[in-house]
């Protein structure tokens, strides 16, 4: 018998994505979907791609009944004040906002400008890469869903950080993102005039998820990371390309064998991570463009033979692997059903 679910906060690109992945689910029944602005319209009014793929319409909060699972997709700031209103509607809750991401309460005046108003539940949610921590999620009812350039970024260097192999005081990052990482509601920024044809830094320095990367990269030693975040023409998808240096004592015998190693070691039996890395052809490393729709992430690197320098490149749908895809994948592995099960979109070449 499948279970019931039901998303808060459906209207917005990442409650779509979840609608879309969802509704394709075999062990799971759509329950309610949210919206104060459009309850009691048709989903597809909202979500076009939906026409004639559900009749759902749009709820309001009131009329959430309890369920197995609840999605929360609200703004920042403000699931932190409404969750405990949400664990007594879901028996599970995976939480698509920044409010549960950091296990210290400290932590969230420094990256989020505001003190955090729960912190007694911040124990409760399990940061929600599978990746990083699937036994821990299979076992809690809790979980926060990661940033979509922390993830990019993460899953590109938690090989090499666990391993011991990059100095964690050097750890720089460019990472590039489309559009719709900055949600629905329109701005100046997003406006076409100006979006259009812009590769545009908005984020130089102090981008919030950089303490998500700092949290989860840390084995002992808290790592330092240089985060920087350009806008670029593109709807979906993150490109993060990261500068790390391979300490000085391994510099002369580490090969690039075993930083193959070191990843297989990690991701070969990872069903959403791939390795990319070839010597000829186009796609010789990882790109957004061929992952949209999908929950794959691909990593791929290059070693500086001038330097001590490490050239890591990841690429993730940030609506996917993300955000959506993630918590599809968390909600698998916390209700004992495979992994994989409505995950197994394969992306589009061309597009």
């Amino acid at each position: 018998m499948p279970i019931e679910v039901s998303i808060i906060g459906g209207s917005g690109y990442t409650g779509g994505e979840l609608i879309r992945v969802l509704l394709r689910h075999p062990e799971v029944k759509i329950k309610r979907v949210t919206s104060s602005q459009y309850a009691g319209m048709y989903l597809h009014m909202v979500h076009p791609n939906m026409r004639k793929v559900t009749e759902l319409k749009f709820s309001s909060r009131e009329e959430v009944e309890p369920c197995d699972v609840l999605f929360t997709c609200v703004p920042h700031g403000t699931a932190m004040k409404d969750m405990e209103g949400y664990m007594k509607l879901g028996k599970k809750v995976v939480d698509l906002s920044a409010d549960f991401r950091l296990h210290d309460p400290k932590d969230y005046p420094t990256w989020y400008e505001h003190e955090h108003t729960r912190p007694d539940l911040l124990s409760k949610f399990v940061y929600g890469i599978p990746e990083l921590h699937r036994e821990q999620i299979k076992s809690t009812n809790y979980v926060a869903g990661a940033g979509c350039l922390a993830t990019a970024s993460i899953l590109g260097l938690y090989p090499l950080a666990k391993a011991g192999i990059i100095e964690p005081d050097r750890i720089i990052i460019d990472a590039k993102v489309g559009s719709s990482a900055a949600g629905h509601e329109p701005s100046l920024s997003s406006h076409h005039p100006e979006r259009s044809h812009v590769v545009r830094l908005y984020a130089g320095t102090g981008h919030r998820h950089t303490g998500e990367i700092e949290q989860e990269l840390n084995f002992g030693i808290k790592p330092t990371v240089a985060f920087t975040a350009h806008a670029i023409e593109q709807v979906r998808g993150i490109s993060a390309t990261s500068h790390v240096f391979i300490k000085e004592e391994l510099h002369k015998t580490l090969q690039e064998k075993d930083i193959w190693k070191t990843y297989r070691k990690e991701y070969e039996n990872e069903p959403f991570m791939r390795l990319v890395k070839d010597k000829k052809g186009v796609f010789r490393y990882p790109e957004p463009k061929i992952l949209l729709g999908t929950n794959y992430c691909d990593v791929g690197f290059e070693v500086d033979p001038h330097t001590r320098r490490l050239v890591v490149v990841s690429a993730i749908d940030n609506l996917m692997k993300g955000a959506a895809g993630a918590a599809v994948q968390c909600m698998n592995l916390m209700n004992g059903f495979p992994e994989t099960t409505g995950l197994d979109a394969i992306g589009f070449h061309p597009i």
